[in-house]
């Protein structure tokens, strides 16, 4: 969380996180197509071998709550390959909540846990406890052949804490119900840990509908059409 008391402007950070791959840049660009072009930031691409770092200002979160502050949420992806560990790192510090992009095709069960256990390691190298960060798992490609079925899935959300969803995220099927996800949990965070809702005059359900007011009227624009 990083706060301007001067401005009055509060900036949230949100990861996405995950193997090569996986759809962590496709969660991000769907978001941002789904956007009226007045309601979001740019899209910025960092490019490096074989791999891009992604982020832009999710713009409808642009409110003032009753105390006058600004509110902004920030939105990045990580390269997900190896030799990219440094910038994974780098991109970590200061994160505020995670998605974490899983891959569902059976092949890649590996580099996901490999990766989730990566992110902890990086967490834990910024300062960060894992146990206490927000965070969401998104099994993504749910259209391929060859995939965890759905009570597996199921069953793997049952021995771990993190609420899990389901997408297909070069549709945009699921990821706004993810990126709602993480945003319910960050709220209880930031009030738990910060009293966020006393401290800025705003609960969590004004919050979550300032986060997703524009966003989802920009969808069912598009679907009108």
């Amino acid at each position: 969380m990083e706060l301007n008391t001067a401005k009055r402007e509060l900036t949230l950070k949100v990861v996405y996180y995950g193997p090569a791959l996986s759809g962590k840049t496709t969660n991000l660009q769907s978001l941002f197509a789904m956007l009226d072009p007045t309601h979001r930031g740019a899209l910025t691409t960092l490019d490096t071998k074989g791999d891009r770092t992604l982020f832009f200002d999710l713009l409808p979160v642009h409110f003032r709550t009753r105390s006058g502050m600004k509110v902004k949420v920030k939105l990045f992806t990580v390269p997900g390959q190896v030799v990219h560990e440094s910038t994974r790192r780098i991109v970590l510090t200061g994160t505020d909540a995670i998605v974490f992009v899983a891959d569902s095709q059976r092949k890649v069960t590996q580099a996901n846990n490999e990766s989730f256990e990566n992110m902890h390691k990086n967490l834990r190298a910024n300062g960060l406890d894992p146990d206490r960060m927000p965070t969401v798992i998104q099994f993504n490609k749910r259209d391929l052949q060859e995939i965890l079925t759905d009570e597996e899935v199921t069953e793997m959300a049952k021995r771990g804490k993190e609420p899990v969803y389901r997408a297909v995220a070069l549709t945009g099927q699921g990821v706004i119900d993810t990126l709602k996800g993480v945003m319910h949990i960050l709220y209880k965070s930031l009030d738990q840990d910060h009293d966020f809702g006393r401290k800025f005059g705003i609960n969590e359900r004004e919050f979550i509908h300032n986060v997703f007011e524009k966003l989802e009227q920009s969808v069912s624009a598009e679907g009108s059409r």
